[in-house]
């Protein structure tokens, strides 16, 4: 890809692309790219030498390099490969009243969370904005005739760790696409600047943490980053954001057996949740290769639960979706690179 790909170009630089063009063929581009989530081929407004010519200088910057359907049709992922040869991954996950996509922010991550394929990956780049916009485009086409009305950022890689691309994508797609912001939620394993920054920002988009220990002792050795931002730095940040925000938090904890599942970690967890009134979002552990425990047993996730129900926690089980085709992030990323024989990246901390 020699130029940016057809999502990083904003609506001024369209426009002195389209110079010698008639003024409104911008916003028929515009607005059928964005708010139509068209594919550029389909935009037969657009004469057939534009088209041409935009699809040169303004390429796709997703290839698919594999695709799995799971659930009925009501999960898909993708894995895609950008210019560079970096893939990433996106799943698209039906549900009754909903369509949520995730999105990746970064092919792979540099966080090193054990118990994460994609952490166990290591770190290749920061994805740009328009990588991860395209994203979010791809999986609305193939919903249709279903609506995309809900996007996570929980996908490969850590969000906050690509601040201005990740909140640029999230400007785009509120904007231009038209999701709320209600509507549009930031995963974070605890970059306490991060979420200061997001704090600071206009739109009130709803923030998940990565939690999955209550003691910096456990989370520590689950999630690496908090030696830099332990737990008190991190409580601190998600007071700041509610303050700012008034939208409610949730905590993501992966169940891990024997690990963070017992009656003492539930109790550490709901004194959190109390003075935060956050949400609990339990998440039965995917299988992961080279992770040397297991995920806790639907009995003991469920044992977990009713401990925090009768502890005062807003909790819910998240329903597994696609493991039967690796959808867990990182998954299937990981068996495609071992099928085709690339070795993963060095770990790095550069972000």
């Amino acid at each position: 890809m020699l130029g940016p790909g057809r999502y990083d170009i904003d609506r001024d630089a369209l426009g002195t692309l389209l110079a010698d063009e008639p003024a409104y063929r911008l916003a028929q581009l515009w607005d059928g790219l964005y708010a139509r989530g068209a594919a550029l081929e389909d935009l037969t407004e657009l004469p057939k030498p534009l088209r041409t010519r935009l699809a040169s200088e303004l390429p796709d910057s997703l290839r698919s390099a594999g695709e799995s359907v799971s659930d009925g049709g009501d999960t898909v992922k993708w894995l895609w490969q950008l210019h560079d040869g970096a893939h990433v991954e996106t799943v698209l996950m039906h549900y009754e009243d909903r369509s949520t996509v995730c999105v990746s922010t970064q092919a792979g991550c540099a966080m090193a969370c054990g118990f994460c394929a994609t952490g166990q990956a290591g770190f290749e780049r920061n994805l740009s904005s328009g990588e991860i916009v395209e994203q979010v485009m791809r999986a609305t086409r193939h919903a249709r005739p279903r609506r995309v009305d809900n996007v996570v950022f929980m996908g490969m890689g850590e969000p906050l760790a690509n601040y201005d691309s990740t909140w640029s994508a999230i400007g785009r797609l509120h904007a231009d696409v038209g999701i709320s912001a209600r509507h549009l939620t930031v995963s974070t394993v605890g970059i306490v600047p991060g979420i200061m920054r997001m704090a600071n920002e206009p739109l009130p988009v709803n923030l998940a943490v990565s939690l999955h220990a209550a003691d910096d002792t456990l989370r520590n050795e689950l999630v690496p980053i908090n030696r830099r931002y332990p737990l008190g730095a991190l409580l601190d940040a998600c007071r700041s954001y509610l303050a700012a925000k008034n939208r409610r938090l949730s905590f993501e904890w992966a169940l891990i057996d024997g690990t963070n599942d017992r009656a003492e970690d539930a109790r550490g967890l709901a004194d959190l949740t109390r003075s935060l009134a956050a949400h609990v979002n339990l998440i039965p552990l995917n299988p992961t290769p080279g992770y040397p425990v297991r995920g806790t047993p639907r009995e003991g996730v469920v044992r977990f639960r009713d401990l925090l129900r009768g502890l005062g926690v807003n909790v819910t089980i998240r329903q597994n979706r696609g493991t039967d085709i690796d959808a867990a992030c990182g998954q299937l990323r990981a068996r495609v690179r071992r099928d085709i024989g690339v070795s993963a990246p060095t770990r790095s901390s550069s972000r």
